[in-house]
């Protein structure tokens, strides 16, 4: 059973996709925060770099859009490139393997205007990343100008299903110049769906030009759906019983374009109308409290535990309490089997990107790694995102990437503790009352004072004041100053500030 969850709220939308009552999607757009990733600009150049072959855009944005010299369009696309359209229909990349590329310089001068399409959204410093290979992606197919080729979606792996698209798309009067990929939501369907979308998404380009003709740059030119629709296009497939929406107003909006875009499947689109919150009601708040924890339980027992750094998120799987029923490597098998379906979960909910290392437990079967590996493989297929797996090391590590398209849910949720200053903990208080020392020994010996004041801490205070009494009164003796601990509640446990003690008036 699948379900589709979508909450609404004034700061913010939220859409849970449930798989047999279980949390396997999530995802979080604020109204604050614009979505970017789809839109189509006609930009200007305003820099050109040869030394990292890539060229400034301005797009209208407070940073300047990242264009390669590999995203800018000419020349058509490989088999290999086609493999980078995924079936969900965001913006085209390309390497442009064994080809020889042009110069940045030969490509682009600064003052061109061009249409451009984000394809990462701004991240950090870095400004959005663009292409000129620009996709619209429609319910059944994603249209791409100026690419003349027909396809399937790498995601659509049965044989006979792709021949039969593949007829399918040359029956129709496509427009010359154009090419379609057919996305995975068009398994099953027949030639009235696909004239549809072609005729959607043709009208979509028309109009697109039209205003590149009326714009100036830097200029919006086309919009991606907000949340709610994407996820309609995009996930409310013929294999999902339920969408519920607890918002009236978003519920007649998706009930309208799901009847005009899947007629079929419109009835299956309900309102909420408890009393109790959606989400408290199909225990999904709870989950998402520990969406974010280092450490994620396994069924068998067992346990993740997965780190985030600047360059890479590492995650180890680790056998916990789960002792099995028969020998070790049995036992380390499953617990390996069921990690490996919880990382490729665990990937999608936290929408993480980048490079990742997943550290299994060593088994000596050559068979169980075997199979382990095509799990791990099996697993990410169900993920949207573009991943790339390599094979099991000798030491049971998998190295593996996955798309990077928009900042993760984490980054969006939390931010850097102002406690700990990023570095996940914080002094001792018993190093904080050494250091305490020093600092008042520094101080005096540089200004000469013979009494002065310390605000800490109440902890480092009781520390000095208790514990380390004795070494207070060396100190006191050794710089013949009389020093007076004043211990503050709300001072950070690593803040000490020490001046001329002053004594209270009257």
């Amino acid at each position: 059973m699948k379900e589709i969850l979508i909450n609404v709220e004034p700061k913010e939308r939220r859409v849970a996709v449930l798989v047999d009552k279980v949390l396997d999607e999530f995802f979080v757009e604020r109204t604050n925060h614009k979505h970017f990733v789809g839109n189509v600009y006609k930009g200007k150049v305003s820099a050109v770099v040869p030394g990292i072959q890539a060229a400034f855009v301005d797009i209208g944005m407070e940073k300047n859009g990242f264009l390669y010299v590999s995203d800018i369009g000419g020349g058509g696309l490989d088999e290999d490139e086609l493999a980078h359209v995924e079936s969900e229909g965001v913006a085209l990349t390309h390497k442009k393997k064994g080809r020889r590329l042009p110069s940045i310089t030969e490509s682009v001068k600064v003052g061109d205007e061009i249409v451009v399409q984000v394809v990462k959204e701004p991240l950090g410093t870095k400004g959005a990343r663009l292409t000129t290979h620009v996709s619209l992606p429609g319910r059944y197919l994603v249209l791409m100008p100026g690419e003349p080729h027909v396809g399937v979606s790498k995601r659509i792996h049965d044989h006979a299903e792709r021949d039969r698209l593949k007829k399918l798309l040359a029956e129709l009067e496509l427009p010359p110049g154009m090419g379609f990929i057919v996305r995975t939501a068009g398994v099953g369907k027949g030639k009235k769906e696909f004239a549809s979308d072609v005729r959607y998404l043709v009208n979509s380009w028309k109009r697109l030009q039209e205003r590149h003709k009326r714009v100036h740059a830097p200029a919006p030119m086309h919009e991606e759906y907000d949340l709610t629709l994407r996820v309609v296009r995009d996930n409310f497939t013929d294999d999902v019983d339920k969408l519920i929406i607890d918002s009236p107003a978003e519920f007649r909006k998706v009930f309208r374009f799901a009847r005009s875009l899947m007629p079929h499947l419109s009835n299956r689109v309900e309102l909420y109308r408890g009393k109790q919150s959606l989400y408290e009601k199909w225990g999904i708040e709870k989950e998402l409290d520990g969406i974010y924890n280092r450490r994620v339980p396994l069924k068998c027992g067992g346990y993740l535990i997965i780190e985030q750094t600047e360059s890479l998120v590492a995650i180890d799987v680790n056998s916990g309490r789960f002792t099995g029923k028969h020998n070790l490597e049995e036992t380390v098998f499953k617990v390996n089997l069921e990690a490996a379906q919880e990382v490729a979960r665990q990937l999608r909910l936290r929408d993480i990107g980048g490079i990742i290392i997943i550290d299994f437990i060593d088994m000596e079967v050559a068979d169980h790694r075997r199979r382990l590996f095509r799990a791990m493989e099996d697993a990410l297929r169900q993920d949207r995102a573009k991943t790339n797996i390599l094979t099991l090391s000798d030491i049971g590590l998998i190295e593996m990437t996955r798309q990077r398209v928009r900042k993760s849910l984490e980054s969006e949720a939390y931010q850097t503790c102002p406690y700990c200053r990023g570095r996940g903990s914080v002094k001792s208080v018993a190093t904080m009352a050494i250091e305490c020392l020093r600092q008042i020994k520094k101080f005096v010996q540089e200004t000469g004072q013979r009494e002065v004041q310390v605000n800490v801490s109440q902890f480092v205070a009781s520390q000095l004041l208790n514990d380390d009494r004795t070494g207070l009164t060396e100190l006191e003796n050794q710089t013949r100053c009389r020093i007076v601990i004043q211990g503050v509640n709300d001072y950070h446990l690593e803040e000490v500030r020490i001046f001329p003690w002053q004594a209270p008036a009257g």
